[in-house]
């Protein structure tokens, strides 16, 4: 951080000590619904006032804007943070943006920080999960159990033929901190493990994966698994082309952001049977809507973005995000800004003067 900034806190830290006036917070997460109890308390018992929307997110800018008049932080699900929000009044005066979770690409970055408003994320904290629950798809897809447990529902009784997982080949996109929780667990397969990363890490060369272009990923996995970061060069990183190019047998698993996968080039993929199956937990459009092809696709098994849904890694999340605004409100620098440059702009500094 800039000596600029380090004073800054310091500052502010004097000034926030002598404020008697309590931070109001929306919380529009949705997982604080089951998982944020704890998270909620600690708020209040820094002498926080709660707000809990009618609605839970993820929110439209619209949304944002019934919602945001008189509040000092958010602590948000993926609401769409961006120009029409900012750009208010409402908008600007906000002092923190709290992300529950690791994306944070419903939030335009250059925009809050022109607004001079801090954005926190809580990454790291769910990477297990996560990966936890790309491997049970995985399996799942690879053993049929999707398949044959709605048969039994139904009366049925028919086994189905799967594929093993041992020594087959993971395809890895994306080989950050969940990436490299998979290829652990692949690890305990004796899976091969390629991946194709724009900045391959040390750490999962020395695991031994094999880092390769895309096409060679796709070109040569059985199973392959997306764990990257969304931007504007890799939307619709997976179409028509890379289906195509795929084994016939291959499985597609996405727990990372449903934009990565041209939907329509998928649903065409598996009801022409380009691949032998696909596991989503992330969509263009959440939740899905109900006439949505996607329902009625074959080899394709659908969940509600829940990747990181267990109640350990979301109570600990929940508390992250919420340290990180009771932290600017004391005067301390909260661990993880997207934006930390933001300290050394006088817009926040202004804000946090009105107290």
């Amino acid at each position: 951080m800039a000596r600029e900034g380090k004073r800054f806190l310091q500052d502010i830290k004097g000034i926030l000590h002598l404020a008697t006036m309590s931070w109001k917070i929306l919380i529009t997460a949705r997982t604080f619904e089951v998982v944020g109890k704890p998270a909620i308390e600690f708020l209040k018992s820094k002498g926080c006032e709660i707000t809990i929307p009618p609605k839970w997110g993820p929110l439209s800018g619209a949304e944002l804007l019934e919602q945001l008049n008189g509040h000092d932080a958010v602590l948000c699900s993926p609401d769409a943070y961006h120009a029409d929000v900012f750009d208010t009044q409402e908008g600007k005066a906000l002092k923190i943006i709290s992300r529950w979770g690791v994306g944070y690409d419903s939030i335009n970055i250059p925009d809050a920080t022109a607004a001079g408003i801090p954005v926190a994320y809580t990454p790291g904290l769910l990477d297990e999960a996560v990966a936890d629950y790309a491997f049970a798809l995985l399996l799942t897809m690879a053993r049929r159990t999707y398949s044959v447990h709605q048969t039994m529902r139904e009366g049925g009784w028919k086994a189905e033929w799967g594929v093993d997982l041992g020594s087959k080949t993971l395809g890895v996109i994306g080989c950050g901190r969940i990436g490299r929780a998979v290829v652990k667990r692949a690890s305990g397969f004796n899976m091969k493990v390629l991946s194709y990363d724009v900045m391959p890490h040390p750490d999962a060369k020395a695991m031994g994966v094999d880092f390769v272009d895309l096409d060679t990923l796709l070109k040569e996995s059985d199973f392959i698994t997306i764990h990257a970061a969304l931007n504007e060069e890799n939307k619709g990183m997976i179409g028509v082309e890379q289906l195509k190019s795929m084994k016939s047998d291959a499985i597609l698993v996405n727990t990372a952001r449903g934009a990565h996968v041209n939907e329509e080039a998928l649903a065409r993929a598996l009801n022409e049977g380009w691949i032998a199956g696909a596991a989503l937990d992330a969509f263009n459009k959440e939740p899905l809507p109900k006439n949505h092809p996607f329902r009625s696709t074959p080899n394709l098994l659908l969940s509600p973005h829940q990747a990181s849904s267990s109640r350990e890694t979301g109570e600990r999340v929940s508390m992250a995000a919420a340290q990180a605004i009771v932290d600017l409100m004391e005067g301390r620098h909260p661990k993880l800004l997207v934006n930390p440059e933001i300290l050394d702009q006088p817009q926040l500094r202004a804000k946090l003067n009105e107290l």
